[in-house]
């Protein structure tokens, strides 16, 4: 049985593990670090891991505040449209009717109209001769020339008055 266990034989179903020819050198001070590290990193890992979560809830909460004051603008923008197409709409609509009144306004200016609306609705006839008098006015000009020079001053600015009077103080 010696002999076997030298020879590398055994007898159960697992292959046997071979030891490496040689062991790779590992600095001491990384050892002692990551030792040190994994003692003390047990408490930074959950604050680290804590404010990662903090972090994350922020930028969500950051983007969704962006993405809301786009929305909001948004349908500022669609409502103030809206309210622009609806004041053309009024607006074309009353152009229409104003149209429609001018025309109606061109129609009735017409005289036989004002004729048959005066006889209708005042009670009004036209002029007999025996109505009629007629009255002589003389060729003369009733308008009377201006007999006196009309002259205009122009306003003189305050500075302009005080040179001038100065000037004339000489």
């Amino acid at each position: 049985m010696a002999y076997q266990k030298y020879m590398g034989y055994q007898y159960e179903t697992s292959p046997r593990k071979l030891q490496p020819e040689y062991e790779p050198k590992v600095n001491q001070r990384k050892k002692q670090n990551v030792k040190k590290k994994s003692q003390n990193s047990k408490k930074p890992k959950v604050k680290i891991r804590l404010k990662a979560k903090v972090k994350i809830a922020l930028y969500i909460a950051i983007g969704f505040t962006i993405l809301f004051s786009i929305s909001y603008r948004n349908s500022l923008i669609n409502e103030s449209f809206n309210k622009k197409e609806e004041l053309k709409k009024n607006l074309s609509i009353i152009e229409k009717e104003n149209e429609q009144l001018k025309v109606n306004i061109e129609n009735s200016m017409n005289l036989t109209n004002i004729e048959q609306s005066a006889k209708a609705l005042l009670g009004m006839q036209k002029l007999d001769n025996s109505q009629k008098k007629y009255v002589n006015l003389p060729k003369e000009d009733y308008v009377e020339p201006a007999t006196k020079d009309v002259v205009e001053e122009e306003e003189i600015s305050w500075w302009d008055r005080i040179i001038k009077f100065l000037t004339e103080a000489q």
